[in-house]
């Protein structure tokens, strides 16, 4: 009944965003980096840590520095989606929130788990604010991602308070039912990428600190090695990674091969659960063997499909 409840509260809430934010003219204007070609609502993202919020108000407030940090950077990117904010002072923001998870979780002390999970969230966070760029991927790759989180915690085992899982995925149901569209009512903006792989990041590092078990890693395979590639290919290109582009597998599907952006969409939330799911019937998470021979196939894959793209000529890498 409780999640019925931050349900319908949290529809309302979209809902009177979207009145503000028309208001206020925060609004996504195309332009020949983007996918879509049409003014669109941007930061209904806004209500994922809206749902996290909720439910640390109505249960007791657990995991407060946690909250802390992802209320800093909720702000900083909700602002930086309003108007541009400057960068040192984006980069502080980040790394404030950072430090709280760090605190919340007390990394300090862990040594190498420290580092590798320094690493993660600068990743995943980059990861899925890159990856953010059609309707429904932020909100159907993170609807699997939680909802594989959500199974490990309830019959694996509990790493979290189960509440924290469920009410982000209320979240995610929530904005899907917005952005899940041909013509999507509103997009996710930093706010939302940036706050949802916040959440993510903290759930995943709890679960690793629980296990000791870092190669639950391959729970984000698609999106990272998407990126990673991405990022190597431009590299070697000679194009500065820091300039906006189309250049992700993703981006290549919906602007050079025509396909639809839910197809797209669907695609990779569907490759990540057959993933997830061989790791979770399996039982293999304990095999580094396994770990890096799963994602030296994946990686084939990746690079087989790119080059089905690219084959075509249809596209070639440039900076924007």
């Amino acid at each position: 009944m409780m999640y019925l409840f931050y349900l319908i509260l949290l529809f309302a809430a979209e809902l009177a965003y979207f009145k503000i934010a028309n208001h206020y003219n925060i609004i996504d204007k195309p332009n020949h980096r983007s996918s879509h070609s049409e003014i669109t609502i941007r930061g209904g993202g806004i209500i994922f840590p809206l749902s996290v919020l909720l439910w640390f108000v109505g249960t007791g407030f657990q995991y407060p520095l946690f909250i802390s940090g992802l209320i800093i950077i909720s702000t900083i990117s909700f602002i930086d989606d309003i108007r541009e904010f400057p960068k040192r002072w984006r980069l502080l923001a980040h790394l404030a929130a950072i430090v709280m998870v760090f605190w919340q979780l007390n990394l300090f002390s862990a040594n190498w788990m420290l580092l590798a999970a320094f690493i993660i969230i600068v990743g995943v966070i980059n990861a899925y604010n890159f990856m953010d760029g059609i309707n429904g991927i932020t909100g159907i790759y993170s609807l699997v991602t939680l909802s594989t989180l959500l199974y490990i915690n309830q019959y694996q085992v509990i790493f979290i308070n189960t509440g924290l899982i469920l009410s982000a995925i209320i979240g995610i149901i929530v904005f899907n039912f917005f952005n899940f569209r041909k013509k999507a009512v509103c997009f996710a903006g930093d706010v939302g990428s940036i706050s949802i792989a916040f959440i993510i990041c903290f759930l995943l590092i709890k679960l690793m600190l629980t296990t000791g078990n870092i190669s639950y890693v391959l729970i984000l395979a698609v999106y990272g090695i998407d990126t990673a590639f991405t990022m190597i290919l431009r590299l070697t290109n000679g194009e500065n990674i820091f300039l906006a582009h189309r250049a992700h597998l993703y981006q290549l599907l919906v602007n050079e091969r025509g396909f639809k952006h839910l197809t797209v969409a669907i695609i990779y939330g569907f490759i990540q659960l057959l993933i997830n799911l061989n790791l979770l019937i399996t039982g293999r998470f304990n095999s580094y063997i396994f770990l890096g021979g799963f994602l030296i196939i994946l990686s084939i894959i990746y690079l087989v499909l790119r080059y089905w793209v690219n084959n075509r000529q249809l596209y070639k890498t440039k900076p924007f």
